[in-house]
């Protein structure tokens, strides 16, 4: 399947099914995942910290997503492969397009920014020229430093109503779907009743939007330095790791 009919599918999923996402760095997980199903394959920036040992997703850069974004095209997936655009790479639409352009480069299918009304005319100019964009809006982990943490967001009716706002404005500029990041359930819920284009949750309650998306380390319990509270792990990795190393060091030292 071609990435414009793997977005189309995206698309036109509301109403019909549930989307499931999870977040790939690398060729043999990209893999398992399409063979298990899943959907959409987010290259995330998260990948900042749960894969390079960084505190937040500041500092991830255009090469350090072009050579995950690679990794992942590489097993040929069925699902969509999704690239977020890093933090500074889509300051201007110009520098957007160039950027987004790089990353499609190495075989994404789609791309992602973090915003919302202040992003429309960047997503426009995007979309202008041919790149498939999904949204992200609510909590926006690039911002972490400005806010001082990760807070929930749409907790007051008039930050509700800039979400809806924000909504509208990426929905008309042409996104395909809108990932909603830590947003009250009950708005996020709101948001998905009004848009006409697919939402994609990550703590904002269970069955707020049309699909979710999980980080792949939380999911496999790989990463137990840091579990976000709206963590579902379905495996723990971390123990088994630690298990099959102390047995091979066993194996080859004898103690």
């Amino acid at each position: 399947m071609n990435a414009a009919a793997k977005v189309e599918q995206l698309r036109i999923s509301k109403g019909k099914r549930r989307i499931s996402a999870l977040t790939a760095y690398d060729y043999p997980t990209a893999r398992l995942l399409d063979e298990a199903g899943i959907d959409l394959l987010l290259v995330g920036d998260s990948l900042g910290m749960v894969v390079l040992g960084f505190p937040d997703t500041t500092h991830v850069t255009m090469e350090h997503m072009e050579h995950h974004v690679a990794a992942v095209a590489r097993a040929n997936p069925q699902a969509l492969v999704l690239g977020d655009l890093p933090i500074h790479s889509y300051d201007t639409p110009k520098l957007a397009l160039q950027s987004a352009q790089r990353l499609i480069a190495v075989g994404a299918d789609a791309v992602k920014l973090e915003g919302g009304e202040i992003m429309a005319a960047t997503v426009q100019h995007l979309t202008d020229h041919g790149i498939a964009v999904v949204g992200h809006m609510g909590m926006l982990p690039q911002q972490v430093l400005e806010e001082g943490g990760y807070r929930k967001k749409g907790k007051t009716p008039a930050a509700a109503e800039q979400l809806l706002r924000d909504a509208d404005a990426l929905e008309k500029a042409g996104v395909c779907a809108i990932v909603l990041e830590s947003i009250v359930p009950a708005v996020a819920t709101t948001i998905t009743q009004q848009t006409r284009v697919p939402t994609i949750g990550i703590g904002c309650g269970e069955i707020t939007c049309d699909g979710e998306v999980a980080v792949i380390a939380d999911l496999l319990g790989s990463f137990p330095w840091f579990v976000p509270p709206f963590a579902k792990p379905e495996a723990q990795l971390a123990e088994l790791t630690r298990q099959a190393a102390r047995a091979y060091r066993q194996r080859v030292c004898g103690a």
